[in-house]
């Protein structure tokens, strides 16, 4: 594994009350040396909005870090706040500003979507937080494009999650940018969880959707999943799943919150990054294997999803 001098720092806001959980999935993604992942891994700070702050069930945080840390970070990441109708701490909130304003990476589990909107970060921007919370979140801050669907969401360098469970996917996904899908997939088989999850937020929700919706695209998707490297039209999906191109097309929106289109090329992206970390075939190669039939088909997706190039790709993540 290439060997890197300098350490990117995550700094972990703990606000008084906070969800345990919330809090805990940062401090084991990014806060346990791994050095045979990725040398080094992170430098790893929880950051208290007031000193002795206690957590729920009955944790207090005795970290020496507090706002002016969260300030310096390279990622900070919010973790849920404890009450969505309060306004949040004015310290962290403008600690957050402060760090967005130096060019770094701000993440948000759940509801700590709440003090992102409150520092004007979302202002704009496509955001999700817990299904439960979205409404709210709408409410107060109308001019946050705020999305309930999807499990994750990133615009520019703000990056927000669902609930819970949610905030593992993010992390790892996070760790997916800065260290390279191959990094990313042997840290999620440590933590014994999804690479990264098909399903998203939307079939959680307390809406009258037909359990049916689900199920009848799961076969789809596993289907798609397992021919990527061949031809596959709106028409042939809709086939299998039973289903016009139409009524496909609009149980995928409510579903994962984009287009079967939109689906299938993030997959065939994830599939490419995957054999250009992993093997030594070509570029011409790898976009026949994930679909995308020539080279310049797979360099013009990388730029426009990616905003790299497949061999600088390579570069940058190949395993050696």
């Amino acid at each position: 594994m290439r060997k890197r001098t300098d350490a990117h720092r995550v700094a972990v806001a703990v606000m008084p009350g906070a969800p345990i959980f919330e809090l805990a999935v940062p401090c084991e993604v990014f806060g346990i040396s791994r050095p045979e992942l990725a040398d080094p891994w992170y430098e790893f700070r929880l950051c208290a909005t007031e000193p002795g702050a206690t957590i729920a069930g009955g944790f207090t945080s005795t970290s020496p870090c507090g706002l002016d840390d969260l300030a310096a970070a390279d990622t900070v990441i919010v973790p849920a706040c404890a009450n969505v109708h309060s306004r949040q701490p004015d310290g962290l909130v403008a600690a957050v500003a402060q760090a967005y304003e130096r060019g770094a990476r701000i993440a948000a589990i759940c509801s700590g979507a709440f003090v992102l909107a409150q520092a004007g970060l979302l202002d704009g921007r496509r955001a999700t937080t817990h299904w439960m919370h979205a409404d709210e979140l709408r409410r107060r801050f109308p001019r946050v494009d705020v999305d309930e669907t999807v499990i994750f969401a990133q615009d520019g360098r703000i990056h927000t999650s669902a609930g819970t469970a949610a905030g593992i996917d993010l992390c790892i996904e996070l760790v997916r940018h800065d260290h390279g899908t191959t990094v990313a997939n042997a840290l999620a088989r440590r933590m014994v969880t999804p690479p990264h999850r098909g399903a998203d937020q939307a079939q959680y929700i307390l809406a009258p959707l037909p359990t049916t919706k689900t199920s009848s695209l799961a076969g789809v998707m596993a289907w798609a999943i397992d021919h990527l490297d061949q031809p596959i039209r709106l028409r042939d999906l809709a086939a299998r799943a039973n289903l016009s191109e139409r009524q496909l097309t609009r149980r995928f929106l409510e579903t994962h919150g984009r287009t079967p289109g939109g689906w299938l090329t993030r997959e065939r992206l994830r599939r490419a990054q995957e054999l250009l970390e992993q093997t030594d075939l070509t570029v011409d190669a790898v976009a026949s294997r994930s679909g995308f039939a020539t080279a310049a088909g797979l360099r013009a997706a990388f730029t426009k999803h990616l905003h790299t190039a497949p061999s600088d790709y390579r570069n940058t993540w190949r395993a050696v």
